[in-house]
């Protein structure tokens, strides 16, 4: 990812968030305006990956079929990345990251945490694991609007039986989660509290309670086969509402994460706390958009689902004045700094040398892409790379900056 070029570096990093829905945010078509933009080709290398037609389901699948476990994750993980990728080929890149259980996933893949192929496994598995779990113990989810945590952590108490609050969403709103009859009982318990609405959800399981404990050793093991990254900007963790920028915390964070509380609203008080004065949502929904308004009315929020939005978070980050839909090779982005392109989509592989520091002849070798060599048009020193060994890109995204001064 790389810095937009009308935003300078220092403010970026204290004024933009990336966050990243799960599930539930999911519906029928949500791939359909994508179809003929460039960034629709990730769909096609996910589903070499993961062995299934992600996009029939995101062109295709009705709303009981998404809701789905196994369909809900990859499907919404797939079209988050999507979301992503076309903002990052305009030159966005945030301060901070986070997302909304499955959304985590997006988010540490979106920071190079994850590999992109890493990230599209470990989805796939985790929604074998609870799809395997929520059959086995079957149980579905609630949101009770109206209503504060501790009043809604006493209301499944009361409920006697298996309901356990599972989001802690934005003030008044809080998700429980377990066994349909002890819902209901918590439900009657919440009315009683003086609740303003009670809402089932959308989905296939009772996740972040104990009932996902039988998936949690299969995504522990295919945790244990990924290669974990350094964050490249740190990420919010669900659990603790803590930003995280090491690689050595994900795993056992994100295993945890399967039968815990999402503390989502501590997650953005978080962000807001650490400088973020704009909250853009990738993917579908514009759930989080919405809760973000409610937790910190003073932070921007802005949902992005279809191309158009990506032009329309331009014009709120940028003012009305044009900005380039993509990066062109030598394009100036200062009087000493320039950038170093992809020639084609594929897997990226940097040489030894291609390090920060590094002296670059024209025509010097960074990598290559699949069977393409990138070189660079300029010489200088490289400033920072901007895209991981390992890392799928895109034609014309950013590789590396180089200090051409």
């Amino acid at each position: 990812m790389v810095a937009a070029p009308t935003i300078h570096e220092d403010r970026r990093r204290t004024m933009l968030a990336f966050t990243f829905p799960g599930q539930g945010s999911q519906k029928p078509g949500m791939g359909c305006p994508w179809m003929d933009h460039p960034s629709w080709e990730l769909i096609l290398d996910a589903s070499d990956v993961a062995g299934r037609d992600i996009a029939k389901l995101l062109l295709e699948a009705d709303a009981d079929e998404l809701k789905l476990p196994r369909n809900t994750q990859l499907a919404t993980f797939m079209m988050s990345l999507v979301v992503l990728d076309a903002v990052e080929r305009v030159g966005l890149q945030p301060g901070l990251a986070a997302g909304h259980s499955l959304g985590e996933y997006t988010a540490l893949t979106a920071t190079g945490a994850m590999s992109f192929e890493d990230g599209v496994r470990i989805v796939t598995e985790r929604g074998e694991a609870m799809q395997m779990a929520a059959d086995e113990r079957p149980g579905t989810m609630v949101a009770l609007l109206g209503i504060d945590d501790d009043d809604a952590d006493a209301a499944c108490r009361r409920a006697d039986g298996d309901a356990w609050v599972a989001n802690y969403n934005a003030p008044g709103q809080v998700v429980i989660a377990g066994e349909a009859g002890a819902l209901d009982r918590a439900v009657a318990a919440a009315k009683e509290l003086g609740i303003k609405r009670a809402m089932p959800l959308a989905v296939g399981g009772a996740f972040h309670t104990p009932y996902m404990a039988l998936a949690r050793e299969r995504l522990r093991e295919a945790l244990a086969l990924a290669r974990l990254n350094d964050p490249e900007v740190p990420v919010v963790a669900n659990i603790d509402g803590r930003a995280h920028a090491e690689a050595g915390d994900w795993a056992s964070l994100l295993s945890a994460q399967l039968v815990s509380p999402v503390r989502w609203r501590q997650s953005v008080v978080q962000m807001a706390d650490a400088g973020v004065t704009t909250l853009v949502e990738l993917g579908p929904g514009g759930v989080l958009s919405g809760l973000a308004k409610r937790i910190v009315p003073d932070v921007r929020a802005v949902s992005v689902q279809v191309p158009d939005d990506v032009d329309k978070l331009l014009e709120i980050l940028n003012g009305a004045a044009p900005v380039p839909r993509r990066v062109i090779e030598g394009e100036h982005l200062s009087m000493t700094v320039r950038m170093v392109i992809s020639p084609s989509a594929g897997i990226y592989q940097p040489v030894p040398s291609a390090t920060s520091g590094t002296a670059v002849d024209v025509g010097g070798l960074l990598g290559h892409v699949g069977d393409s060599e990138v070189r660079s048009a300029f010489s200088g020193n490289i400033s920072g790379m901007l895209a991981l060994a390992g890392e799928r890109v895109t034609i014309g995204q950013p590789i590396a900056w180089l200090d051409a001064g």
